[in-house]
């Protein structure tokens, strides 16, 4: 009975979100090439009707091919769990390994390898068809899947101990093992951020000191205003994979860097990279990045919770299309969280906009520090800059942004970043 409730909520849930995704994407197509030959008043002067031409096509082919692979993975999903992939896949590993941790992790590993496989061929074409057609990728194939190896070591080495660890406590640690887990995910979520400037992003880019004395001696005035204390200033080899461009600082506590693309500085003026930075400064003098960290523990703590409580129910297995081991002894944990990964997004997917409306008016928040600690002229000649060569579109569809987008449309921020002149005595 409670099998086949699951079910059909299950179904229910994929069915509305799909439509839901599907109905934003076509509003989103039709609004950006109702306003595709004609650029915003406000930007009329900045922005050539060629470059917002681009930014157009390049929205909307991102949007279809997003529209395909929403449709393809949906499929994979049905596929794993109401058509019996799971299920096939479960078969498979314990007949070859005869169950116990074996069986878990290489359960875990082969349903990673699977779905891997499958996001190959979209990885490939978004890389060296879709960003290859607008100008963006400077990939090789090499690189795409050296690239790929190095991930896959990566997940060996970092990943299976994890899940070993992980699957353990699940087994081991009775009835609050989802507690404990999250003391070790939290933990490792830590460790990760000390680790990742020094030693794991350096396996894919290259990182050098910044050379330019004049706008080092600059960054570092505005770290010095803010109160803010850096590591070090590196330029990442950014174009070597994509002329996109961007900044940031990563890292925990004492170990933090700032990291410039070359395309950005490249494309930059001083000052506006300057500006750029203030920004960036501020979601950490603000303490956004806290209050994000904070809210990802308490997040992932209720998931585990709700995990601890399902992996226990019958139907949660039966109603997704896998039958539960039942032999004496034998733990059915990595198919509870092979299962609790595959559906969590269908039945979270309209909370987006709820992540969407915080991360933006931390964005705002950050725009605004920007301003008092830099002229906020500087930041809105770069952010013009920054959406003309990465092809943003000035003119999403408000429904679709307000779902999707992390950031605020740039006409938004640049009239909120005028205000912050007109309050000044500026404009």
């Amino acid at each position: 009975m409670y099998s086949h409730a699951f079910s059909l909520l299950f179904v229910a849930f994929l069915v509305l979100t799909l439509a839901v995704r599907f109905w934003l994407a076509s509003r989103h197509i039709r609004h950006v090439l109702a306003h595709r030959d004609r650029v915003p008043a406000e930007f009329a002067a900045t922005i050539p009707l060629s470059a917002h031409q681009k930014a157009a096509d390049y929205t909307i082919a991102r949007t279809k091919f997003g529209t395909l692979t929403m449709f393809v993975n949906a499929a994979v999903l049905i596929g794993f769990t109401l058509l019996g992939g799971l299920e096939w896949l479960s078969v498979q590993v314990f007949g070859l390994t005869g169950g116990g941790m074996v069986y878990q992790l290489g359960l875990l590993a082969a349903f990673a390898a699977i779905s891997g496989l499958i996001d190959i061929p979209f990885d490939y074409y978004r890389q060296f068809r879709l960003e290859q057609r607008f100008g963006f990728n400077k990939m090789t194939p090499a690189l795409f899947f050296t690239d790929m190896v190095k991930g896959l070591g990566l997940a060996v080495v970092i990943g299976l101990p994890l899940a070993w660890v992980l699957l353990a406590l699940m087994d081991k640690a009775g009835a609050l093992w989802w507690l404990y887990a999250w003391f070790v995910w939290s933990g490792f979520q830590l460790l990760m951020m000390v680790l990742f400037p020094t030693v794991i992003a350096p396996l894919f880019n290259k990182f050098t000191p910044l050379a330019d004395d004049s706008l080092k001696s600059r960054i570092e005035g505005l770290m010095q205003r803010v109160g803010f204390a850096s590591k070090g200033l590196f330029v990442m080899d950014g174009s070597k994979r994509s002329a996109h461009g961007n900044a940031y600082f990563s890292g925990f506590g004492s170990g933090k860097r700032i990291v410039f693309f070359d395309t950005l500085l490249a494309r930059l003026a001083p000052q506006e990279i300057e500006a750029v930075l203030a920004h960036e400064l501020g979601h950490f003098k603000l303490k956004h990045i806290v209050k994000r960290i904070g809210l990802m523990f308490l997040v992932s703590l209720a998931f585990l919770a709700l995990l601890g409580w399902l992996k226990n129910q019958v139907w949660f297995y039966t109603g997704l299309g896998v039958s539960p081991i039942l032999v004496p002894g034998q733990s059915n944990d990595a198919l509870a969280l092979i299962l609790f990964m595959l559906v969590l997004p269908v039945f979270t997917f309209l909370l987006g906009p709820l992540a969407s409306l915080s991360s933006r008016k931390h964005e705002f928040e950050a725009d605004a520090f920007a301003a008092q600690h830099t002229d906020a002229r500087d930041l809105v000649t770069a952010l013009v800059k920054m959406y003309e060569d990465n092809a943003s579109t000035l003119t999403p569809d408000p429904l679709h942004s307000a779902f999707y987008d992390s950031h605020p449309p740039a006409s938004v921020r640049i009239q909120h970043l005028n205000l912050n002149l007109n309050g000044r005595g500026m404009a």
